[in-house]
């Protein structure tokens, strides 16, 4: 099985789930903190192949939610500069296995990428489940 570099913000519900389903289909998950990494432009760009800028935000960030930074507006370089000083905007996990990197957690994509074990059906695990007025997930 796969060695997966798992970047999340530790203490996070749905990053907790996505980790435990990449195990239990045996591969090896080495987990860093998404927040205190120092990120790069370019490094942080290559797990955004292939998605349009607004899917390289996590939604639940409260300068999003309070409308500070509104990821539609966005370029490629303002989106990276404002992630760089911010990582609570960044989509979350990001995944790095092999040659191949990754933002987000879409379980189709990541059993064509790397499988994961059967289950009755597929979970939601990219929502937030601690979204509420006063806390999201960039908050906990």
């Amino acid at each position: 099985m796969a060695t997966v570099y798992f970047y999340e913000k530790t203490g996070c519900v749905n990053n907790t789930r996505q980790k435990k389903l990449l195990t239990e289909a045996g591969h090896r998950v080495i987990a860093k903190n998404l927040l205190t990494e120092a990120w790069e432009p370019l490094s942080l760009r290559a797990f955004f192949v292939g998605l349009s800028v607004r899917n390289w935000f996590n939604y639940s960030a409260p300068a999003i939610k309070t409308g500070e930074v509104d990821p539609e507006s966005l370029t490629e370089t303002e989106a990276l500069a404002l992630m760089l000083r911010d990582p609570l905007l960044i989509r979350r996990p990001l995944m790095q296995s092999g040659g191949r990197k990754m933002a987000g957690f879409d379980q189709q994509r990541v059993d064509a990428w790397l499988g994961l074990a059967a289950t009755d059906a597929h979970q939601d695990v990219e929502s937030c489940v601690r979204q509420s007025a006063q806390r999201g997930c960039g908050h906990d």
